[in-house]
Order: structure tokens, then sequence, then C-alpha cells
């Protein structure tokens, strides 16, 4: 049998090898992909078979090496509209077949020139299939991809560098995802008003989906404080997706809470649900593997509806998902809105007594599923009913 560090790219060239090593030792010889050189993050796995582009540029994933289900990956290439933000921040790519040829009217340049210019170190053809399912059953883990000279390095000094890396749980990675300067977007066609947005990982299409319902976008650091978002006036409040553990955020926590105790209406997606939930006073956990991908069911229990939606994220809030409770803050009744269908997370919250809602999937989804595109047209609806409310109020 050949060895897979000597089979053929698709100039027939011979490939460098490379090395995937987890945390619990396990290592799966294959070949360079994109850069090489070495990387570390929390190996983990994304379940779509379309979107390979989304998936790499989407903040949400830095600090992790994602690992594509799908075992042909390129095959349409890459083009600059399909950027959900300015660069590939994926830690590291695992996958286990890369397209020799890109065949799209939409491509510009392939899969492997933006991995390579993006400085991105991959590994391919290992057994994909197998590390997922090590995955599931062992949970998500550190994990190190060695190419180029790290390649050479013995397996128990690839092993220790792997094992000294920090983990997921308790890191902020805000700051590192985040824009540096604010900046705006004006809204399309008929102006409502302002949504004051806190990038955490902010992808693109949420902030054109926010503009085409007639907001002006006003996309603002993660190191603000309520003091400037509230000077601002805005209509609204947006907390983005983003990466780390929300158990590391009591900054945005508290940011949250007193833009919420001055009236402002909220919507927040995946990271934004986990720190209204902390606003709320419920807790957060790491699920074992998390959800990711664009196939995830989730059940919308207000329509009874069952959405197909697009996930990425390994906390989840802690919260029965029956019942109407009370927030453990002081922001009245709260309950959740949207669950798994696959395994009971908390895929949704509804506050009752004040206007915000969150949810923990990716209603933008711009590869697809557009299922749950309605929210934002649902987040409107909120902030116009509660200024004509408080419009109502002033006048009597």
């Amino acid at each position: 049998m050949a060895n897979p560090a000597e089979t053929a790219d698709r100039a027939g060239a011979v490939k460098a090898p490379a090395v995937l090593v987890l945390e619990d030792g396990r290592r799966y010889v294959g070949r360079a992909y994109g850069s090489r050189g070495q990387t570390f993050g929390e190996i983990v796995f994304a379940t779509g078979m379309t979107g390979y582009q989304e998936t790499l540029t989407d903040p949400s994933y830095a600090g992790q090496i994602v690992l594509m289900t799908a075992p042909h990956i390129g095959n349409t290439g890459a083009n600059d509209e399909d950027m959900e933000s300015r660069k590939i921040w994926v830690a590291g790519f695992v996958v286990r077949e890369p397209s020799r040829v890109t065949s799209n009217f939409r491509s510009q340049r392939s899969l492997d020139d933006d991995l390579e210019s993006g400085g991105v170190v991959g590994i391919s053809g290992i057994d994909t299939r197998a590390i997922t399912r090590h995955i599931r059953s062992e949970g998500a883990m550190r994990a190190g991809i060695f190419s180029g000279e790290a390649f050479e390095l013995s397996d128990g000094e690839q092993l220790e560098q792997v094992r000294r890396t920090a983990s997921m749980r308790g890191r902020n990675l805000s700051d590192a995802v985040s824009t540096v300067e604010p900046y705006s977007i004006p809204a399309v066609g008929e102006r409502i008003g302002s949504v004051a947005v806190l990038d955490l990982g902010v992808k693109t299409s949420t902030l054109n989906f926010l503009a085409e319902r007639g907001f002006e976008v006003l996309v603002l650091p993660q190191s603000v404080t309520s003091e400037h978002v509230l000077s601002l006036e805005p209509s609204a409040l947006f907390f983005s997706n983003g990466p780390g553990d929300p158990a590391a955020s009591d900054a945005h926590v508290k940011l949250l809470q007193e833009v919420l105790r001055a009236g402002v209406p909220y919507f927040g997606i995946c990271f934004g649900n986990q720190l209204l939930g902390r606003a709320l006073g419920f807790g957060t956990y790491k699920l074992p593997f998390g959800h990711r991908g664009i196939n995830q069911p989730v059940l919308d229990k207000t329509t009874r509806k069952v959405e197909i939606t697009s996930q990425n994220h390994g906390f989840a809030v802690d919260m029965p998902t029956e019942g109407v409770h009370e927030s453990r803050t002081g922001f009245g009744r709260v309950e959740v809105s949207h669950y798994s269908l696959n395994d009971n997370v908390v895929e949704g919250i509804r506050c009752l007594d004040i206007p915000a809602f969150s949810v923990q999937y990716h209603p933008e989804a711009a590869s697809g599923p557009h299922d749950a595109n309605y929210l934002f047209d649902r987040f409107r609806d909120v902030v116009l009913a509660h200024h004509k409310a408080a419009g109502a109020g002033d006048n009597k």
C-alpha cells in the first residue's frame, strides 16, 4: 500500500507529508494542504456539504482546527463575494480529498490559493470519518497539524506541543476578531432607525441583512462601554456571533445588562444568545463536540415548525427548555423559544417583559439554509413596535 505522503498532486508533483496529532495521542499521517508549518487549536467537525468558504471566513472559528465531514472540498473554488469577513480565521483545515480542479462560473481562484496566501496550515488524505467518530465519542480536544520542518519533530515533541496549548474553555477571543475602529453601513431603502452592533466576530451577511431591513448599522469594537453605546442613542442593540467561552466575557454581559435596563431593544445570535442567557442570570456550559454545519434541526416553539439551521457553537445556555422562568437579574419573565431536535440544547431565548430575544444558530446563513431568515424581520417588527409604544407613552 502506498504511503499517503507520496501521493502526487494535480500537477504531478509529490505532496509533502503532514501529520494531525490529537491531545490524547492519536496520530493521522497524510499530505500537507495549504501552507506549511505547524498550527494548534481545538479540533471540531463541520457537517456542511457546501459553503466551505463561508466556514473558513467565519470569525467564530478562530482558534479552531476545522475538519470537513464532506469528503471532497474545493470543487467550486473561491471568490471575493462569498467572504464572510476580511480573512480566513480557522487555525487549521482538515479534509479528506481536495479537489484537483475548480469548476464554477463564479470562481476567481482555487481554495488552495486562499489557504496558502492566508497562511493556513492544513492536512488532507486522512480518514476524516474516523476522526469525526472519535471526536463524537471523546469530545472536541486540542490538536496540532505539523508539516514542512515541523513534520520532522519527534512524536513525543509534537504531542507535548499540542498539550501545552490553551483549551477553549475560559478563553476570550473577541479582541482577536473584532473591528478596531467603528464604522457604519447605511440603511437600504427607508431608514427606520439605527442598530448598534457589537462586533464579537460578526459576519458580513449579518450586517447586510440588518441594513436591508432599514437599519443604519453602527458597527462597534468589542471594547466599547455601555456609556458609549447609549450616547449613540441607537434604536436597538445587536450582539453578533463570535469565538470563545461566554463565561470569559463578563464585560460584555455587564454592557448588555446596562443597555437592557435603559430600555433598548436587543437581538443576539450565537455568542450573542449565550451572552443574553448570562445577562439574564443563567449559566453556560461546554458541549461535548458542539453543533457545526448547515443541517441542524431546530424547533420553533411558537410556530411548531422545524427549521434546518446553520450552526457553529461549542457552548450553550443552561436553562430548562419548558416553562416560563424568572430572570435572576431582574429582567422579568423568560422562556426558551427554540431548541435542538438532536439533543434538546437551548437554541433561542425570548424575554416576555422586555424587548429582547436571541437565537443560538445563524439566521443569515449565506450558503444556506434560509429557513430562519425571518428573524431579521421579527427584529425589525420588535423595534418598530417598541418605539411606537414609547411614542404613545410620551404623548399621554
